[in-house]
C-alpha cells in the first residue's frame, strides 16, 4: 500500500473502495471493463478504469448503463462543455475540405489559430508552435529554453505535474510518475511547491518572500540555469501564491538571464476568469504553454507561445516536428473554442460563478468541521480535508458522489477539486455542489 500514498495527481484505481465500486456495476459493464483491462497496459490513475462511458454532452457523461454523471473533473479540458455545437460544426466543416495537412505545408486554420493565440496572450507573447498534446508542448518549451540560453539546467517545483514523458517528469515532481524510472534529465533542480511554503519557509507572505529569495540565490550561485518552469497556481491543490511572488521571480529571471516558462495547460483558456491565469499573477513569462481545453474537449492540440525575441533561435534545428503539428481539424476546433469563450462571455461568467461557488464552500466549511480550508480561482475550487483522516474521507466522498451522479478529482490525496465546464447551467452547478455537501456530511458523521 505504500505506493498508494505517493500520488498527488488524482484518485487511485487499485484501492478496496475501487474494487467495491466495480462489484456493484452491472455484469455487462464489468465485462467491458475486463476487456479494457486485458487490452491495455496497466498503470496508475487509469487502467483498470472506473466505468464505461457511452455519451458526453454539455456537463454530463452517460455510462453504458444509462447513468448520467455531472463531470466536475473533465481532465480540465471541458471549458466549453462536451459536444458544443459550434466546435462540432467547425470540425465537420473542416473535415469536408482539409482532413490533414502534411507538415511541409501550412493551412488557413493553422495560420488563423496562431495569429489568434498571439493576440490573446499577455505581453509580447506572439510566436507560436503547435503540438498534439501538452506534454509535447512542454518538451518544446524546454528545448527552446536550452537553445536560447545555451544552458541545460531547470528549476521547478516538487509535486508539480508537467506531463508524463521522461523530460516532463524530470522537471515535474510527483513520485508517482518519477519513482523507478531511472536517470532523468540532468540539471533538473527542484524547490518546495507553493502549498508547502509554510512548512519550509514560514507562514504568510513572508514565507513566499523567502522562497523567492531562495530561488534567486539558486540562480545566482549556479549561474547556468536555462529556465524556471512552473504552474502559476499549484493546480492539484488549488493553491495560488500571494500577489508579488511571480513578479519577484520574473525580476530574478531577468537579472540572471534565465527564462520563465508558465505551464497553463490546465489553467488557461478562461478557467480562472481571465484568458490566462498569469494575467492575474503579475508576471508575463517568456514562454507560455497551453493545451487540454484548446481542442474543445474533442481534438488533441496544445500550443507554445513565446516572445518574438526567441524566434530564429533554432532555425536549423527541430523543436517539435510533429506529424499533426498543424492539424486542420485541431486548429478548427481550437478557433471555435476561442470563439465560444469570447462570444458567450465565459471569462466574466467564470469570475462571477467562481465567487458564487466559493461562497457556497465557505458556508459548507462552517457546517462541516472536517473541512480544513476552501479555495477557488474562477470556476476551479478546492476543498481541503483535515488530516490524518482527510484522504480516507476524500475517497468515501468520491464514491458517494459517483453513486449520486457527480465526478470530481482528488488532489494531494485529501483535496476535493471541482472543475465544471464554464458554460454549465446554474441549476446544474447548484446540483453538483449539493451532491458534494451531502456526501461530505454523510462521510464525516
Amino acid at each position: 500500500m505504500q505506493q498508494e500514498t505517493l500520488t498527488a495527481e488524482g484518485d487511485q484505481n487499485t484501492t478496496p473502495a475501487r474494487a467495491a465500486w466495480h462489484s456493484r456495476l452491472r455484469p455487462a459493464t464489468r465485462n467491458l471493463l475486463a476487456r479494457d483491462s486485458k487490452a491495455f497496459l496497466h498503470q496508475s490513475l487509469s487502467t483498470p478504469c472506473l466505468d464505461v462511458i457511452e455519451a458526453a454532452d454539455g456537463a454530463w457523461l452517460t455510462t453504458i448503463d444509462g447513468r448520467r454523471i455531472l463531470d466536475f473533473h473533465g481532465n480540465s479540458a471541458h471549458q466549453v462543455g462536451y459536444g458544443h455545437p459550434r466546435v462540432k460544426a467547425a470540425i465537420q466543416d473542416e473535415l469536408e475540405h482539409l482532413p490533414f495537412s502534411p507538415r511541409r505545408f501550412t493551412n488557413i486554420r493553422a495560420i488563423e489559430l496562431a495569429e489568434r493565440l498571439g493576440s490573446l496572450a499577455p505581453g509580447t507573447l506572439e510566436k507560436v508552435l503547435f503540438a498534439p498534446g501538452g506534454t509535447s508542448a512542454v518538451g518544446m518549451a524546454l528545448k527552446l529554453a536550452r537553445y536560447a540560453t545555451g544552458r541545460h539546467k531547470t528549476i521547478s517545483m516538487w509535486d508539480s505535474f508537467h506531463g508524463a514523458s521522461l523530460d516532463a517528469i524530470s522537471v515535474g515532481g510527483e513520485a508517482l510518475f518519477r519513482r523507478g524510472a531511472g536517470p532523468l534529465l540532468p540539471g533538473s533542480e527542484h524547490v518546495p511547491p507553493l502549498d508547502q511554503v509554510e512548512r519550509f519557509f514560514g507562514p504568510g507572505p513572508a514565507g513566499f518572500e523567502r522562497l523567492a529569495s531562495y530561488i534567486d540565490y539558486m540562480l545566482e550561485v549556479q549561474g547556468d540555469v536555462a529556465a524556471i518552469i512552473a504552474e502559476p497556481m499549484r493546480w492539484t491543490s488549488v493553491y495560488p501564491p500571494p500577489a508579488g511572488f511571480w513578479a519577484a521571480i520574473r525580476q530574478s529571471c531577468d537579472r540572471h538571464g534565465c527564462l520563465l516558462i508558465f505551464d497553463e495547460i490546465p489553467s488557461g483558456l478562461g478557467r480562472s476568469g481571465t484568458m490566462f491565469l498569469c494575467e492575474q499573477a503579475g508576471a508575463v513569462p517568456d514562454i507560455l504553454v497551453c493545451g487540454k481545453g484548446l481542442g474543445g474537449a474533442v481534438m488533441p492540440i496544445a500550443a507554445l507561445i513565446a516572445r518574438p525575441e526567441l524566434d530564429l533561435v533554432a532555425p536549423r534545428l527541430a523543436l517539435g516536428h510533429y506529424t499533426h503539428e498543424k492539424s486542420p481539424l485541431g486548429c478548427a476546433a481550437a478557433l471555435a473554442t476561442l470563439d465560444v469563450i469570447v462570444e458567450e462571455a465565459l471569462l466574466a461568467r467564470a469570475a462571477r460563478l467562481g465567487a458564487v461557488g466559493l461562497g457556497r464552500l465557505v458556508a459548507m466549511k462552517a457546517k462541516i468541521p472536517t473541512i480544513k480550508s476552501v479555495r477557488g480561482l474562477g470556476m476551479y475550487w478546492g476543498i481541503e480535508l483535515a488530516n490524518p483522516e482527510g484522504a480516507a474521507v476524500a475517497e468515501r466522498v468520491l464514491y458517494t458522489c459517483l453513486e449520486n451522479g457527480l465526478s470530481f478529482k482528488i488532489g494531494n490525496s485529501n483535496i476535493i477539486t471541482l472543475c465544471p465546464p464554464l458554460n454549465i447551467k446554474e441549476d446544474e452547478l447548484d446540483l453538483g455542489f449539493g451532491i458534494v455537501e451531502s456526501a461530505l456530511q454523510k462521510a464525516c458523521n
